[in-house]
């Protein structure tokens, strides 16, 4: 499920969490809506058919969509995440952070009738409050307003928060957030430069 259109990954998660998470549902009924949904879905440009491919922490949650997360599960979905997050590579985690302004400021990437070549972006204002100035943002997450200021940027939070954008189930299981570093949508610089944005003290985040 790489290629991920980031405006539908909340509608497709409530459609598996209303259709398939009722003990009601038999194995024979759960089978008759998945092929609905393959059937109704059309595989267009980079938007193929694996995009109803759901891997083990997916498939886990939409079984629990309906009640609380079992404490087994949880901790299962958070060990399997955090083995995935890889550090950058040359240890260094803040880029440039007007690069960050504009990755989570961009929501296109990933959709059948997006630039395949042109990089995608994060959509970070869609759920989080981020530079003072930017009025227009969403409430599904917390705000990120002065994040750097009053975390200060030890190598034990900058690390924390990489962990976060790579791989936010890691420390949340079932999080709304996209599992950007793990699933590909945002590559390692992107990441650092959304680190600048959050941690730079220049950055209107900070400000």
């Amino acid at each position: 499920m790489r290629n991920m259109n980031l405006r539908k990954l909340p509608f497709l998660a409530l459609v598996l969490g209303v259709l398939l998470h009722f003990e009601v549902v038999a194995d024979g009924m759960r089978d008759t809506v998945v092929a609905a949904m393959e059937a109704s879905f059309e595989a267009k440009k980079q938007a193929t058919m694996d995009r109803l491919d759901q891997d083990e922490t997916q498939t886990l949650c939409t079984q629990h969509a309906a009640g609380i997360l079992p404490s087994a599960v949880a901790e299962r979905i958070m060990t399997l995440n955090r083995a995935t997050i890889r550090p950058p590579p040359d240890g260094q985690y803040l880029g440039d952070w007007k690069g960050g302004e504009l990755i989570a400021q961009t929501g296109t990437g990933f959709q059948s009738s997006d630039d395949p070549t042109k990089p995608a972006g994060g959509n970070c204002y869609a759920c989080h409050e981020l530079s003072g100035s930017e009025i227009a943002f969403g409430t599904i997450g917390p705000s990120l307003r002065y994040y750097g200021k009053v975390r200060g940027t030890s190598p034990t939070t900058l690390a924390a928060a990489w962990a976060k954008l790579y791989n936010s189930n890691a420390h949340m299981p079932c999080s709304n957030m996209p599992r950007f570093g793990h699933r590909g949508i945002l590559t390692d610089q992107q990441l650092k430069d959304l680190m600048a944005l959050l941690f730079d003290p220049a950055s209107p985040v900070n400000q």
